[in-house]
């Protein structure tokens, strides 16, 4: 009784647009700003001030465009005069939901997994202590992404939601209930360390920028590590494309793309590194055929309860025994089914690489077995 008269009240605040606003436009600028360093990351700067801290979003096709600026002050301290414009949040945040698995993995990493009260999809998140909290009743399904349970939102009374602007859906009802939406941009970073710095954005909300900083800075210097070693024994850069075709259509990382940096930094030559897309590019069967044909090595990603192996893959289509890292077997497969690929990289490219090093030069890393990649048989 008493949850459907709090719906009932919530739902007529709703609807008449009365009542608190969570959502907070700042106004006025009198503080002088210090830039923190920002190292790869493009598409975010944070600026200390002396009573608050400012995370500008740049808009990566339109350097120029600002695409939200957020106002950070600490709950700790009063409320300052003439803040400069965005979206208010005090800090740290303690109740948020995130509406993808991206996002959980960069406030998992960062120490602060307990301020999740609610996730957009949760079967599509593969993080052992979120699925442990939602047995457990602390983290709330809040339904699909492109269509979250509004009802449910507005009980956990969330202080943020954390989605990519193309959830549109989330980001417009968020704005409707008054909550505000942090926009995650990570995934337009064309590098991997530029993605992985985002860590960094992520912890500012939650006042664990040190812990953050120190976790970036293994993650560089371990990344660093393993390029300086591929190059080292990459006299020979063997060739390499990914995937396989779906619907019609063969996507391919973009040559900019953070994939394809990967396949770069591990000593190996992508087919497509003169492409300049940072996202990828859907291609035909013929023209992956032509380009790829020849190429040494082939990398796919699944999502099966089965073992990939060459039977199946050629059942799957027969042309692909015209590669010749078919013929050759020299295909490797990561199913999504078992490892945490999308979960690890963003934060850890470094666990990526690791991977690629290993399989286009195996001298270099004798005693390393892969996390996600194997040989299919």
């Amino acid at each position: 009784m008493k949850n459907t008269v709090l719906i009932t009240i919530l739902l007529s605040i709703l609807i008449s647009c009365t009542g608190g606003n969570k959502t907070q436009r700042a106004t006025g600028n009198t503080s002088t700003a210090t830039a923190d360093s920002v190292r790869y990351a493009g598409n975010f700067k944070i600026e200390t001030r002396e009573t608050y801290t400012v995370i500008t979003l740049i808009n990566p096709r339109r350097t120029e465009e600002i695409i939200e600026k957020y106002i950070l002050v600490p709950k700790s301290k009063p409320l300052p005069g003439n803040l400069p414009e965005g979206t208010l949040i005090r800090t740290p945040l303690t109740r948020i939901i995130s509406a993808g698995a991206v996002q959980c993995s960069f406030i998992a990493e960062i120490g602060s997994i307990e301020t999740i009260v609610g996730v957009c999809e949760p079967q599509y998140i593969n993080i052992p202590l979120i699925s442990q909290r939602i047995a457990q009743n602390k983290i709330t399904d809040t339904g699909k992404a492109a269509n979250p349970d509004l009802e449910k939102i507005m009980l956990l009374d969330p202080e943020a939601i954390f989605a990519t602007p193309i959830e549109e859906t989330v980001s417009g009802r968020a704005t409707v209930a008054n909550v505000p939406t942090i926009k995650c941009i990570d995934h337009l970073e064309s590098s991997p360390l530029g993605r992985a710095e985002w860590i960094r954005f992520y912890a500012t909300f939650f006042d664990r920028r040190a812990t953050a900083d120190s976790l970036f800075a293994e993650t560089v210097s371990r990344y660093r590590d393993l390029q300086t070693l591929s190059a080292n024994v990459a006299e020979h850069r063997p060739t390499v494309f990914s995937e396989t075709i779906y619907s019609g259509i063969w996507w391919q990382p973009g040559g900019n793309s953070y994939v394809a940096h990967l396949f770069r930094d591990a000593g190996a030559e992508y087919i497509w590194s003169n492409d300049t897309n940072t996202g990828s590019i859907g291609l035909t069967f013929e023209t992956v055929l032509e380009k790829a044909g020849q190429s040494d090595f082939w990398l796919i990603k699944y999502n099966s309860p089965h073992r990939m192996t060459k039977e199946t893959l050629a059942a799957d289509n027969p042309k692909y025994t015209l590669f010749d890292a078919y013929r050759k077997g020299n295909i490797y497969a990561a199913n999504l089914n078992n490892v945490t690929y999308y979960e690890d990289l963003p934060t850890h490219p470094d666990m990526i690489l690791k991977d690629f090093v290993k399989i286009f030069h195996p001298e270099a890393l004798p005693d390393y077995q892969t996390r996600y990649y194997e040989k299919i048989k």
